[in-house]
C-alpha cells in the first residue's frame, strides 16, 4: 500500500500529497512511485475539530514523541513494503507461473484498500481508532505471510487483497490519533515526518529488493515485512491506552452508511473487472461477460457519490482536476508494473537492476515536485497541470521504444525519468489547485475526492492493461508490453486535456 499523506496547513484545513496550502503554491509532495492509498470518503482521515469547537487536550510531550517514532516507521515499512513488491513482482509471476494474474496481484490490493479506508473512517467515527489500527496490523501482517508462502499465484492474489484491506485500515487511523494527541501548531511538523518517510524507500528499496530476490528468494520481501511491522507496531500499544474517550459525531449516520457503501461498491467492481480480465483468451469462463457487465454497472452506480459532480464529462476546475488525477495515476501505474517485466523477462536484466529503473522515477519525481513548488505566479501553476501529464505521456511512449528489437532497452531510463518528473509537476499541483478552488469547509470532502480518484485511476488502469496483457502475451514477442505502455500513454494525453481544463476560469 502507499500513502500520499495528509498535511495539516495552518488554518487547520487538510490536503494530499504534503502539501499545505498557501497564496505562493504548494510544498513538494513526497516521491513514491506507487499509487497512493485513499482516505475515507467525507474527510475521516484528516483531524479534526470537536462539533463544540474546542480543541483536544494535547498529550504529554513523550507520547507525541513515541506516536512520532512509531508512526514514522510503520510508514516507512509500508512504502517499503509497497516498492519492494512492485520490483519483486517479475520474480513472483515467473517462480509460480502466473503470468495472466500479474496485474491483478498489483493491482487487488488498491481496489481491497479504497474499501477499507472507507470501513476504517467510518469504524473511527464511531467507535474511534483503537480496533482499526489492530485489526489493521494484524491483517496487513497476515496477508504478507499468506503472499510470502503461496504456493501459486492465486493464493498470493488473495494475501495481496488481505494485506491492502489490512493496510487501509491501519494508515487511516494514525491520522486521527494526530489529531486527537498532537498540539495542532505541530501537527504540521508531523504530516511533513509522514512525508518523508517515503523517501528512503523510494531510494534504496528497489535495489535491495532486487539483491534479496537474486541472492536469497523473492518470499523474504513478503515474510521479512510482518516480523518487523509486529515489532514497530509495538511501540504504539502505550498509546492505546492514552486515546482520548471517544465523543458522539455531529456527521448524521446515514451519511457515512451512503459513502461506505459506495466505496465498497467501487472496490468490488474494480476487483471483479481485474479478475475478468485476466480470464480473457480462449479459455475465457462463462461468468466472465455477465461478470464483467455487472462490475461496470456497479461502478457507475457508486462512483458518483464519491467524486464531484461533472468528474467523468471534465466540467471545468474541480472536476477536471480530480479527473486528471484518476488519469494520471492510471498512466503511471500501468507504465510502472509492466516496466520491471519487460526488462526481467524480455532483456534478462537482473530484479535489481530493473529494480533501479524505479528509484529513478521515484528521483524525478522528487525533483519534479521541488520545481513546480518555486512557481509562484498563477500562470505558471496552471501550466503545470497540463505540461505535467503531457511528459508523463511521453515518457511513457519513450518507454515503449523498449519493446523494439531495434531500440536499446536503457530507453526505459530516460523515459521513466521523463515521466517521474512529469509526475512530480502535476500531482501537487493540481493538490493546490483542488485546495485553492474550494471553500474550506469543504477541504476534507475534496481530498478524499483526490484520493479515491488517485487509488480508482491506478486499479483501473491494471485492469484494463491487464487484460490487454493477457489477450496478447500468449502471441509471443513483446507486443502484450506495447498495448499495455501505448494505452497507458493515451491516457496520458487524455490526463493533459483534463489538466488542461482544470486550470481554465470557470465562468459564473
Amino acid at each position: 500500500m502507499s500513502e500520499r499523506p495528509w498535511t495539516t496547513g495552518t488554518d487547520g484545513t487538510s490536503s494530499p500529497d504534503g502539501v499545505t496550502p498557501a497564496p505562493d503554491g504548494a510544498r513538494a509532495a513526497s516521491p513514491g512511485g506507487v499509487a497512493p492509498r485513499v482516505a475515507p470518503p467525507g474527510g475521516a482521515a484528516a483531524p479534526t475539530a470537536p462539533a463544540d469547537g474546542v480543541a483536544p487536550a494535547a498529550a504529554p510531550p513523550d507520547l507525541v514523541r513515541l506516536l512520532l517514532v512509531a508512526s514514522v516507521a510503520l510508514i516507512t515499512l509500508v512504502a517499503f513494503e509497497n516498492l519492494a513488491v512492485s520490483t519483486a513482482m517479475p520474480a513472483v509471476a515467473e517462480d509460480l507461473g502466473g503470468l495472466r494474474l500479474y496485474a491483478v496481484a498489483s493491482g487487488v490490493p488498491l481496489a481491497a484498500g479504497l474499501v477499507a479506508t472507507a470501513v476504517s473512517g467510518a469504524w473511527s467515527d464511531a467507535r474511534g481508532p483503537r480496533g482499526s489500527l489492530l485489526a489493521g496490523i494484524v491483517l496487513f501482517s497476515t496477508g504478507l505471510v499468506i503472499a510470502g508462502l503461496a504456493p501459486s499465484m492465486e493464493i498470493l492474489v488473495v494475501g495481496r487483497a488481505v494485506q491492502g484491506f489490512g493496510g487501509g485500515l491501519l494508515v487511516v487511523p494514525l491520522y486521527v490519533l494526530v489529531g486527537a494527541m498532537v498540539p495542532a501548531a505541530r501537527q504540521p511538523a508531523f504530516f511533513a515526518a509522514f512525508s518523508a518517510a517515503w523517501v528512503v524507500p523510494a531510494l534504496v528499496g528497489p535495489g535491495v529488493t532486487g539483491l534479496v530476490v537474486d541472492h536469497a528468494s523473492w518470499r523474504w520481501i513478503f515474510l521479512g515485512v510482518p516480523a518487523l511491522t509486529l515489532g514497530v507496531s509495538a511501540l504504539l500499544l502505550p498509546l492505546l491506552r492514552h486515546i482520548p474517550p471517544h465523543g458522539s459525531r455531529s456527521d448524521p449516520a446515514v451519511r457515512h452508511s451512503r459513502l461506505l457503501l459506495a466505496a465498497t461498491g467501487t472496490g468490488a467492481a474494480v476487483a471483479v473487472l481485474q479478475v475478468a480480465g485476466s480470464q480473457t483468451g480462449s479459455e475465457m469462463a462463462a461468468w466472465v461477460v455477465p461478470a464483467a457487465i455487472v462490475a461496470a454497472a456497479v461502478l457507475v452506480l457508486c462512483l458518483p457519490p464519491l467524486v464531484p459532480a461533472g468528474t467523468v464529462r471534465l466540467l471545468r476546475g474541480v472536476p477536471s482536476a480530480v479527473a486528471c488525477r484518476t488519469l494520471l495515476n492510471a498512466t503511471f501505474m500501468t507504465a510502472q508494473t509492466f516496466l520491471p517485466l519487460l526488462l526481467v523477462r524480455e532483456h534478462g536484466w537482473p530484479v535489481w537492476q530493473a529494480g533501479l529503473v524505479l528509484t529513478v522515477a521515484s528521483v524525478a519525481w522528487a525533483t519534479g515536485a521541488a520545481i513546480q513548488g518555486r512557481v509562484t505566479s498563477t500562470a505558471g501553476r496552471d501550466r503545470l497541470s497540463w505540461l505535467g501529464p503531457l511528459l508523463l505521456a511521453a515518457g511513457t511512449f519513450i518507454t515503449a521504444g523498449a519493446t523494439l528489437e531495434a531500440v536499446t532497452p536503457w530507453i526505459v531510463v530516460v523515459g521513466w525519468a521523463l515521466g517521474g518528473t512529469g509526475m512530480g509537476l502535476a500531482y501537487p499541483a493540481l493538490s493546490v489547485l483542488v485546495l485553492q478552488a474550494t471553500p474550506p469547509a469543504r477541504h476534507g470532502r475534496i481530498s478524499s475526492s483526490l484520493q479515491v480518484a488517485d487509488a480508482l485511476g491506478a486499479a483501473m488502469g491494471l485492469a484494463a492493461s491487464g487484460a490487454l496483457f493477457t489477450a496478447l502475451v500468449g502471441t509471443g514477442g513483446t507486443d502484450a508490453y506495447l498495448a499495455g505502455l501505448l494505452l497507458a500513454s493515451g491516457l496520458g494525453l487524455v490526463a493533459s486535456v483534463a489538466g488542461a481544463r482544470a486550470a481554465a476560469p470557470v465562468v459564473g
